[in-house]
């Protein structure tokens, strides 16, 4: 068990699903993604929509969507890292960027060309250590 999971939804037969689970195994085999373990979740399974419908935060239009969650020892469960910017767009993520979590959902407006680059996600995931970090 690993201190982070990212939970990965997606869909069977999915190109751009695909390209995200790979961008995202390639990031987590090196050093510096250790913490870091992937969960996907198979949105035409029963087990893959309960989990999508406990996240409470994702677009089921905007798939792949990916969330970053942290190990919670006292519970005993994963937990969504909590964004500490609430709707605040940046520059890199854009509105790929989720609002209530640290994650993100495929940006399908014209802007966004429905990309999540490895830019991205590594934003993503140093954003998550360093929230937990500094609340530690």
């Amino acid at each position: 068990m690993k201190p982070y999971r990212v939970e990965v939804f997606g869909k069977k037969d999915c190109e751009k699903c695909g390209v995200l689970n790979q961008r995202l195994d390639k990031l987590l085999v090196s050093e510096d993604w250790q913490d870091f373990e992937k969960q996907y979740r198979d949105m035409g399974t029963k087990d893959g929509i309960v989990a999508f419908c406990l996240t409470e935060c994702l677009d089921p239009q905007r798939l792949p969507a990916m969330v970053v969650t942290r190990w919670n020892d006292e519970k005993k469960t994963y937990e969504p890292v909590p964004n500490r910017t609430p709707g605040v767009r940046d520059a890199l993520c854009g509105q790929s960027r989720l609002y209530q979590y640290v994650g993100l959902q495929t940006d399908y407006a014209g802007s966004g060309k429905g990309i999540i680059s490895p830019k991205m996600i590594a934003a993503i995931l140093s954003e998550a250590k360093e929230l937990t970090t500094a609340a530690a």
